[in-house]
């Protein structure tokens, strides 16, 4: 009864906290204000851009979506689009909150020039009626530099995943999905209209969704059924404009390399900004495309100690758990493949206490193990190797002294830290004879299974592949 209770107390708090997850977003039954558009890191962004020398005058026709990707559902068709069709406004936004460029109205330029158009006919018809004659317009600005380009890419459901758990009525579930959308900028000179430099930025688009639920007979011909939950979408505006800002700003950085623009102080050229542009430009080229690292994170060398409980298998009946524990040297072939050597020293048992079979075995194996998940931190492995055993003490003379086996086993490898694995897993010792208990009967031969636990310590330098 205490667990039911427990259990009730649990589920209702769950209930209750994911009830009240929307309130604090939100006022119940009352209407917002207008408010200023939320900013992402924009800020932090230009505040980190050394001052201009002088602002370069650009213009912007289009930038606009090219994917012609239409919202995703479940079921049925959508007419909207996935991603917004005002990317030209929010470039022409960024540009000017960089304070780097000074940009110029080209995506409407036809309703400029009727403007202008316009004033020209009011101040000649003033001067023809008053005599009075009307300063001439200012010309244009023109601008050296075009900028082009647009979003061209948006992947729906890159990644999805989920988890849920449901016992006795009660539980609870989650699920999250992962879009992307891709940005490409470049600068066209419009004396020579040679292409000066193209960059581009891609952004995640995160949704996710919870939700609990109880349904419970409480009593005779009483049932409970309550429901809860939220879902999270993050706008994708907004990932669109985090793309494009980040874009101007790696425009901004890659133009002091070519010349085409300079910091007012020289020495910025060479900066922190500038460093931290490089270093996460270096960085980049070690992530994959759902933003996990694929360089070497293990060395070529490592040391490794194992607990484990094992249970041995033969022809007494009762086996009983009893511990082990190894010492491992592993030496990498390639990042997926290691040579490994391992010494143990255990023991096995059958029986109340041990009572019908009891011995202390050391042996050593040696063999290969292949990491699915290399270049993670986490990543399971498969090892398969031989080796021999011998009892304690060890008697040469002695019948079935030692022992040839063979070992296959599966685990995980998780790297808590950049040298240091923590490891979980499952092996199988099988003998090529049937006499590791002394007594050779029926088919079968004696094996015992272990589950292990253990750290294993990395040494040496990583063989990281250095960029052109």
């Amino acid at each position: 009864m205490p667990f039911f209770r427990l259990l009730r107390a649990g589920t209702a708090s769950l209930l209750l906290l994911g009830a009240c997850t929307p309130y604090l977003h939100q006022h119940l039954l009352a209407t917002q204000p207008a408010r200023l558009g939320a900013e992402l890191e924009a800020n932090e962004l230009w505040r980190s851009l050394p001052p201009a020398k002088r602002k370069v005058v650009v213009a912007v026709y289009k930038f606009r979506d090219q994917t012609g990707q239409y919202k995703p559902q479940a079921n049925g068709a959508s007419f909207s689009t996935a991603v917004t069709q005002g990317a030209t406004t929010i470039l022409l936004r960024a540009l000017e909150e960089s304070q780097w460029f000074e940009p110029i109205e080209r995506e409407n330029l036809g309703n400029l020039l009727n403007e202008r158009k316009i004033i020209r006919s009011t101040r000649q018809e003033f001067t023809e009626q008053t005599g009075q004659k009307q300063p001439a317009l200012p010309p244009l600005l023109f601008a050296g530099i075009i900028l082009e380009g647009g979003i061209i890419s948006y992947d729906s459901n890159i990644l999805t995943g989920g988890a849920g758990l449901r016992y006795f009525g009660a539980g609870a579930s989650g699920q999250y999905r992962q879009d992307r959308v891709t940005v490409y900028l470049r600068a066209i000179s419009t004396s020579t209209g040679k292409i000066l430099k193209t960059v581009y930025t891609s952004k995640t688009i995160l949704s996710q969704q919870v939700d609990a639920s109880l349904f419970r007979f409480v009593n005779f011909k009483r049932l409970l059924e309550t429901e809860t939950g939220f879902t999270y979408n993050e706008p994708s505006e907004m990932a669109v404009k985090d793309a494009i800002e980040k874009s101007v700003q790696a425009l901004i950085y890659e133009g002091f390399g070519d010349k085409l623009w300079s910091p007012r102080d020289t020495a910025d050229a060479h900066g922190p900004g500038i460093q931290s542009y490089q270093k996460e430009k270096a960085e980049n080229l070690t992530i994959d495309v759902l933003g996990r690292q694929v360089q070497p994170r293990r060395t070529g060398f490592g040391l490794g100690l194992t607990v484990a409980a094992q249970q041995y298998q033969g022809d007494y009946t009762g086996p009983v758990w009893r511990p082990g524990a190894e010492l491992t040297l592993r030496a990498q072939v390639s990042a997926p493949v290691s040579l490994f050597l391992n010494l143990g020293r255990g023991q096995l048992a059958a029986g109340p206490g041990g009572s019908f079979f009891s011995q202390t075995f050391t042996y050593a194996e040696a063999g290969l193990l292949y990491r699915l998940m290399p270049l993670d931190r986490f990543t399971p492995y498969l090892l398969l190797g031989a080796g021999a055993t011998g009892r304690e003490p060890l008697r040469w003379s002695a019948p079935a002294a030692v022992l040839p086996h063979v070992v296959a086993g599966v685990g995980a490898e998780f790297l808590v830290a950049p040298r240091l694995g923590l490891s979980l897993g499952v092996d199988n010792h099988y003998y090529l004879s049937d006499r590791l208990d002394l007594v050779s009967q029926g088919r079968y031969n004696d094996y015992y299974w272990a589950g292990r636990a253990g750290l294993t310590f990395y040494l040496g330098q990583l063989k990281v592949k250095q960029s052109e």
